[in-house]
């Protein structure tokens, strides 16, 4: 007898939402410089960042609201009604609230009855949800599992800054959009994850994000803005990006040759042609979004994946590579089935 081949898992439908409202990085300047009273250089956000516009949630859309609507796409994707899901994971940098978890406000929308629960990790809290999803699959405690991000960034961004010190400190949220993606994972014939890894650097977690909302700050709007220097996490994910692409490619056999499409993790123009230069990533495979919708958090890939899904043959591999703050970076080989 021989042991049982280890189950295929694979991503069987993927959606996406981006919110109607859309504002552009000039009148996001004029915004700020008129709530500032600071004379700033004409399209300075827009020729700094290479972001020409976003997408930005209504007052009364919330993250939830946003993870909602691109599941109902994912599950009629693949035809499937929301009770035929076992495990929701709302894996996202925002939340509706501190307590209880999103997934309960996204679960009593969707009218599912799984086991239901968040995962955070910064912008790579969505390919964890899928890694995480796997690895429950894998494990026997559930069968098919529905993955949900919805992100609102925007909303931790510093629009009124004091002075040009806050304004700096406060530069790198004003690349923030706002949207909402999901994927079905559940067990297939073919294709399928092949591969998923994760290299952390937490020594390095102070270098940017929120800090109000937890213990540290519970309470007071000036920690409720994202704090940061865009500069000093691209140094470090430039330290750590090139050997976690060089393991994979040990581990797997693969070069970038044999992916049909590569998804990163996009924070600006400039960041991802850096990211380009760094890692010999063929150009003409990325998936750009940033410039129309801005650094929509963990929900950059699964937006990226949602607009190629109709073009990819069974059989081609995408590799998708995400980044966040705390720091870390996952990579996930993904097979068409």
């Amino acid at each position: 007898m021989h042991p049982a081949a280890t189950p295929r898992i694979g991503i069987t439908a993927v959606g996406s939402h981006l919110p109607a409202r859309r504002l552009t990085s000039q009148q996001l300047q004029d915004e700020i410089a008129a709530a500032a009273r600071l004379a700033l250089p004409e399209r300075m956000l827009e020729k700094a960042t290479g972001i020409r516009t976003r997408h930005l949630a209504a007052d009364d859309e919330y993250a939830s609201t946003l993870a909602t609507a691109a599941a109902r796409r994912a599950l009629a994707a693949r035809g499937l009604h929301p009770r035929d899901v076992d495990l929701l994971l709302f894996a996202s940098a925002t939340r509706d609230v501190c307590e209880p978890a999103t997934a309960h406000i996204v679960q009593a929308e969707l009218g599912t009855r799984a086991h239901a629960l968040d995962v955070s990790n910064a912008c790579n809290s969505f390919l964890n949800g899928i890694d995480l999803a796997r690895a429950m699959i894998l494990a026997g405690r559930a069968r098919r599992a529905l993955v949900v991000t919805g992100e609102t960034p925007s909303r931790a961004m510093r629009r009124d800054p004091a002075d040009t010190a806050a304004l700096r400190e406060g530069f790198a949220g004003y690349t923030f959009g706002d949207a909402g993606a999901a994927v079905v994972v559940e067990a297939v014939e073919h294709g399928g994850i092949l591969d998923i890894a994760a290299l952390t650097a937490s020594e390095h977690w102070p270098a940017g994000g929120i800090p109000g909302g937890g213990s540290r700050h519970p309470r007071g709007d000036e920690y409720s803005y994202f704090r940061g220097g865009g500069k000093e996490l691209r140094g470090i994910f430039e330290q750590i990006g090139p050997a976690a692409l060089t393991a994979l490619a040990e581990r797997t056999g693969l070069t970038w040759d044999d992916y049909a499409r590569v998804l990163v993790h996009q924070v600006t123009v400039p960041y991802l042609e850096r990211f380009v230069e760094l890692t010999g990533a063929p150009a003409d495979r990325l998936v750009l979004t940033v410039p129309e919708l801005g650094n929509i958090a963990s929900a950059t890939i699964g937006v990226q994946l949602d607009r190629i899904s109709g073009e990819l043959k069974p059989g081609e591999r995408v590799l998708m590579i995400g980044l966040g703050g705390g720091v870390s970076l996952m990579t996930i080989v993904w097979q068409a089935q």
